[in-house]
């Protein structure tokens, strides 16, 4: 009967042994996978409008789980992907194509190389990605689409293994990265108005805006129709012009409102001013505008 009750023990400890070899086995896997949110895997990228042309610099990481670091070097291929942004787009906007994110052009970027080397010991690996900003549209939404490669050795994150690199745009008085608003006050051919305004980078010194007190749509139609562009010299004089179609003209000799950009520091907060005198028509009708544009700045 002892001999019968150690035998089974000794079954019952064999089978826990090989449980916790599988488990061991399972928990100390390096999986792969490239670094993205969990939005589509997408990940995004701020980068400055530069005055010379100069090119900013991003990174694809990838990175790997398990309990441990990987002993060996890990050379993971990256390869162009069409499929995660299909998805992405049918997913969002079903057919409405005008809605439709679309691929960084080649000529807008540069990577460094398709591989991603995690060394041993490390847990993460990046290349680096020369961007190219310059006349990207703050309307668009921009992806590089990569995937990683299967390999032979290397094992993946079948949902983690593509990923939609995004760019957004910022200049020192607009960004695409974060949903800011202008506070606006002045007023409209003599009347006290007050609101809010988004302003879009679109040159390292120029933001576009929806003028005075017009409503903002998101069609290409009304922003061509509705829209100014403000252009910052260095000495802070604000240019003030059309964006498409409407017909602007800027007062310069308004003392209040003499059209001048300046970072102004109150009580520990710093915010970035506008104060913008002009006229503007649109639909047979002209309208004077005297504002004053207020932001915030985070430091």
């Amino acid at each position: 009967m002892k001999k019968i009750i150690l035998l089974t023990w000794a079954a019952l400890l064999l089978a826990a042994c090989n449980n916790d070899e599988l488990f061991d086995k399972e928990m100390y896997k390096n999986i792969v996978a490239l670094l993205s949110s969990d939005y589509y895997n997408t990940f995004e990228e701020v980068v400055d409008l530069s005055a010379t042309g100069e090119a900013a610099t991003g990174y694809i990481v990838a990175c790997t789980g398990g309990t441990h670091a990987p002993s060996r070097e890990m050379a993971i291929e990256l390869e162009n992907d069409l499929t995660a942004l299909d998805f992405y787009n049918r997913s969002l906007f079903d057919g409405d194509e005008s809605c439709y994110a679309k691929l960084l052009s080649p000529d807008k970027y540069e990577m460094e190389s398709y591989q991603i080397h995690i060394l041993p010991g490390e847990r993460t690996g990046r290349t680096r990605v020369k961007i190219h900003p310059e006349g990207l549209s703050p309307d668009t939404t921009y992806f590089i689409g990569l995937k990683a490669k299967e390999q032979e050795g290397i094992e993946l994150n079948a949902k983690k293994q593509t990923v939609l690199y995004q760019i957004l745009i910022r200049n020192a008085y607009a960004t695409q990265g974060d949903d800011l608003y202008y506070s606006m006050t002045g007023t409209s051919n003599g009347i006290a108005t007050a609101g809010n305004k988004k302003l879009f980078p679109l040159t390292h010194n120029s933001v576009r805006m929806t003028a005075g007190t017009e409503t903002f749509e998101s069609t290409e139609a009304a922003i061509n129709e509705t829209s100014l562009i403000l252009e910052v010299d260095t000495d802070g004089h604000v240019s003030i012009k059309p964006y498409k179609t409407m017909e602007v003209k800027q007062i310069d000799n308004d003392p209040k409102f003499p059209n001048t950009f300046r970072v102004e520091e109150s009580y520990g907060h710093t915010y970035n001013v506008f104060l913008l005198s002009y006229e503007y028509t649109l639909k047979g009708k002209t309208r004077k505008m005297q504002e004053e544009l207020r932001l915030e700045v985070k430091k």
